[in-house]
């Protein structure tokens, strides 16, 4: 019992480990809670996942926003603004999870109810339990059935939101949702947060404490790598070259891929679950509605996957898409390798310039190993599993509290942080709190710029590798108690 509560609460030290580290705490004036607080905060796996669906302006944006304390999510007084970045970080009574923003869609030549279905697919796919909103002074619409439908179909756990109940005259409203049959409508105004905290308990019942797919839970199991990227880079014909079969649709039009394909697929003696991403429904016309699809897509692979293999199109100039695909990846935490595809088209002159490129967009992960392919040739294939290998190494890998410590004490003396108004902070200690991706926990005697945390980042690799994985580091800053220590 005692390991299961140090496995769950204080990341992964063990227990001697973990007395050790508390003694340190104990020792430079850190309380106990404090330490706790911010063990698990940062020892955490993968967060279970909440997709905020309903159609257009019934308040989703508002509610996301209310949901995660800030105001990310775009909104605005008309349908489909939300655009490019789709998940959130949230907390709610002391648990964590992930936050899915469904917004933005546009009408299309079929109408709207083709969007919705399309976007709520792709959002509940990647969910652990969904809130679905809708508008209660409007009422249950035909669209709203359709996703009711979908829903059903999906057998997530929902929470029903009756949004825009800004008094007892609109709770009226609200208990008419009662005929869509998914339970007790929460009234809620997003808008000026009545209700949200009623309605954030019910979801905290409905999400799981973790993910339904823990990784590497299932003995044996194959490793789920993601191939992602902008449409028509490749993805679709790398997947057939692994396979060594033509297993999905392959056509010059981008956007051929409807629904996510998995694979299994054996290399190098080894079998690898690969998701081929494209999914961009062809009869999307508008190319805001597209990009904001594909970004829906790409978020619900990458956080199903462990890896994700990132494909740029070497032949043209790294796009802005691509940097948020990448910024996608980082922030989701996953293990990460750079393909460069359809490398045999080019010319000397262009690779001088792919590589100034790589330089000045790709400099955040110069850490990710890196392969140069062509999905059409097969050229250098062989090198693709090494570097998935490589990166999921590095995801995993886990610094000892004694070895880190050792390594911050001799980093701290020889490059002590810049003093900042007559203070000068200094890191005391630390410890890695978990692994998928290797988070860190330091505790300081005062504020730790973020240009020292990126040079700390740097040192870490250069000393313990984590190649292919992003690093998280957190600071905790000894709070002034008014005694010595």
């Amino acid at each position: 019992m005692n390991d299961q509560i140090h496995g769950d609460e204080h990341g992964e030290l063990g227990d001697a480990e973990y007395a050790e580290f508390m003694e340190l705490a104990a020792q430079e004036g850190f309380e106990a809670e404090e330490i706790e607080g911010a063990l698990g905060e940062a020892g955490h796996g993968p967060l279970p996942v909440l997709a905020v669906v309903g159609r257009p302006n019934v308040g989703k944006s508002t509610l996301v926003n209310r949901i995660i304390g800030r105001r990310e999510a775009v909104v605005e007084d008309r349908p489909g603004v939300t655009r490019d970045r789709v998940t959130y970080e949230a907390e709610w009574a002391g648990r964590r999870f992930k936050v899915v923003d469904t917004g933005g869609w546009e009408q299309d030549v079929l109408g709207i109810d083709a969007s919705v279905a399309a976007q709520a697919e792709y959002a509940i796919d990647a969910a652990d339990a969904v809130v679905f909103v809708v508008d209660a002074t409007v009422g249950a619409t035909d669209t709203d059935e359709a996703v009711v439908k979908l829903l059903r179909r999906a057998g997530k756990p929902v929470v029903l939101c009756a949004n825009k109940v800004d008094g007892p005259s609109g709770e009226a409203d609200a208990a008419m949702l009662w005929s869509l049959g998914l339970g007790e409508p929460m009234p809620v105004s997003a808008l000026h947060g009545r209700g949200t905290g009623d309605m954030l308990d019910e979801v905290l019942k409905a999400l799981p404490e973790a993910p339904a797919q823990r990784f590497g839970a299932a003995v044996g199991g194959p490793r789920r790598i993601a191939l992602i990227g902008r449409p028509n880079v490749g993805k679709s014909s790398l997947l057939n070259k692994v396979a060594g079969e033509e297993r999905v649709v392959v056509n010059e039009l981008a956007g051929t891929t409807r629904d996510p394909v998995d694979e299994l697929i054996e290399l190098g003696g080894v079998t690898w679950k690969f998701v081929d991403t494209a999914g961009i429904r062809k009869r999307v016309h508008l190319q805001e509605g597209a990009d904001y699809y594909a970004s829906l897509r790409t978020a619900a692979a990458v956080e199903k996957a462990e890896v994700a293999v990132i494909l740029i199109d070497a032949s043209e100039t790294i796009s802005v898409q691509d940097q948020r695909i990448v910024t996608m990846a980082v922030e989701a935490g996953r293990a990460i390798v750079i393909a460069y595809n359809k490398w045999d088209t080019l010319d000397e002159e262009r690779r001088y310039y792919l590589e100034r490129e790589i330089e000045t967009e790709f400099q955040q992960i110069a850490w990710a190993p890196r392969v140069n392919v062509s999905a059409q040739t097969g050229r250098h294939m062989e090198k693709l599993v090494p570097a998935i290998e490589t990166a999921l190494a590095g995801w995993e890998t886990r610094v000892p509290t004694g070895r880190l410590n050792a390594f911050l004490g001799e980093l701290v003396a020889a490059h002590p942080h810049p003093i900042r108004g007559g203070k000068q902070p200094r890191i005391l200690f630390g410890t890695q709190a978990g692994t998928k991706p290797p988070r860190f926990v330091l505790f300081a005697s005062g504020f730790i710029e973020a240009g020292y945390r990126r040079f700390v980042e740097r040192r870490l690799r250069e000393e313990f590798g984590f190649e292919g994985t992003p690093i998280h580091i957190s600071v905790r800053v000894r709070e002034k108690r008014g005694r010595k220590k």
